[in-house]
């Protein structure tokens, strides 16, 4: 009787094991470099058309101003920061919807919440063009166009991380550099791409188990909070400061480089060669950034990169802006310093982001940290740009003075991320010191 049942339950353990889904023998097994190279593509191409509009906005920036003061147009007589909400509300829609398009990648593939981002975005783009009032274009290339960009791009960020170790700082630096080169609208692009972005196969099995408690219901409502023994660190307090000071100043010059070159001289298509430098440094800046990165450490090459924006918005764009209006050359030295530093520091801070948060709170808690530290970006985001707007002078004529405070109040912010980023660092490593007499140098 007993050899009976243990051939039976050897015979129901061999066709449980034929059972089992082709897709749970493909989740252990090891991925190949082809995969993570179609992941890294992928992933670039999200940035690239996904954030296109975004990081080109500075130009619309301009010309809706400019089409401010002349007559019957949807931006007569609008302000500088009301033109700029356009930008603000995308910008920070394209984080704050971070923990639940995180929760949805999770329940439901990368693959499908992606191709939903590329038909929201191609909707937006399509109505923006019928815009008739200030408001439709908040509505469309603000609202819209930043649910768009949501889903398509926090998937290119939660997801690529778990693939690589030793090369992830570069590999996220060239994923990041497409929202430098890209700058066109593409809706099939998106939906592509999206279509081979999936999670790494270990990280897949350990979000089917813990799928497996939800319902879809469930699974699309719950956010994937981080767990509290983390939250009540003093590393996440440090990286959540970071996150809101530097992403409350962060698309502030991007806006604005095209307006500011005015009031040098400088005409509309070099305000839109500005613009063109600024994307090319932060494509080359996020990939050169993140292959150091990999050399010296992340978390170092992080807080460089942040104390480099600083450095340059202090010294450069604030003197710019009190030079321009007596002295000219010197005005247009300083900017253009301005323009390509920040553009290859600032930028290579936002690439380091995600592999900065794998060092300070581990590769299992990724996608939990990924939505709330995006989440709390997207609500700075939101803040700090419209201020800045209200910032700059109304002046009967152009003048680089306007901008002074602007200039101050991104500055102080930059300054302050700065500040805590190297708390951060310093909380981590206290932490893997902790009971050692070993100074950790790179981190």
């Amino acid at each position: 009787m007993t050899a009976s049942v243990d051939n039976m339950q050897a015979s129901n353990a061999a066709d449980s094991e034929k059972a089992q889904p082709e897709s749970n023998v493909q989740i252990q097994s090891k991925p190949s470099n082809k995969r993570k190279l179609l992941i890294i593509l992928a992933a670039f191409m999200l940035n690239f058309s996904g954030c296109g509009l975004l990081f080109s906005f500075g130009l619309y920036q301009s010309l809706y101003e400019d089409m401010a003061r002349k007559e019957d147009n949807p931006f007569t007589g609008a302000s500088s920061a009301e033109i700029s909400l356009i930008g603000s509300i995308a910008a920070a829609l394209m984080k704050l919807g971070a923990p639940y398009v995180v929760a949805w990648c999770k329940y439901f593939s990368p693959q499908r919440v992606v191709f939903v981002g590329g038909i929201v975005y191609g909707v937006a783009s399509v109505l923006a063009s019928f815009g008739k009032e200030l408001w439709h274009f908040q509505l469309t290339q603000g609202f819209l166009v930043g649910i768009g960009t949501c889903l398509s791009f926090m998937p290119s960020m939660a997801v690529p991380p778990a693939w690589f170790g030793k090369y992830r700082g570069l590999n996220m630096g060239i994923i990041s550099a497409g929202t430098g080169i890209g700058g066109c609208i593409c809706t099939a692009l998106i939906c592509a791409s999206g279509s081979v972005l999936s999670w790494e196969p270990k990280m897949a099995a350990n979000l089917h188990e813990d799928n497996l408690k939800h319902s879809w219901v469930s699974g699309s409502l719950k956010v994937p909070l981080p767990p509290r023994k983390i939250v009540c660190t003093r590393k996440f307090v440090a990286q959540s400061l970071n996150a809101i000071f530097q992403s409350a100043a962060y698309y502030t010059p991007i806006f604005y480089i095209a307006a500011y070159s005015k009031t040098l001289g400088y005409s509309d298509s070099d305000g839109s060669n500005f613009t063109a430098l600024s994307n090319a440094c932060n494509a080359i800046g996020k990939v050169g950034v993140g292959f150091v990165a990999d050399k010296i450490g992340r978390l170092d090459s992080f807080f460089l990169t942040t104390l480099l924006s600083s450095m340059s918005t202090a010294g450069l764009w604030i003197p710019s802006t009190l030079l321009g209006a007596t002295n000219e050359t010197s005005g247009k030295g300083l900017f253009i310093g301005f323009t390509v530093l920040y553009g290859l520091f600032a930028s290579a801070n936002i690439g380091l982001f995600s592999p900065a948060l794998v060092e300070l709170f581990g590769l299992e808690d990724m996608p939990r940290m990924t939505g709330i530290m995006y989440f709390l970006q997207g609500a700075a985001g939101f803040v700090g740009t419209p201020v800045a707007g209200v910032l700059v002078k109304s002046a009967g004529s152009l003048s680089s003075e306007n901008y002074l405070y602007m200039a101050v109040f991104v500055g102080t912010l930059m300054v302050a991320s700065t500040v805590t980023v190297l708390w951060a660092r310093v909380e981590v490593m206290l932490e893997r010191i902790e009971g050692q007499k070993k100074w950790l140098w790179r981190l």
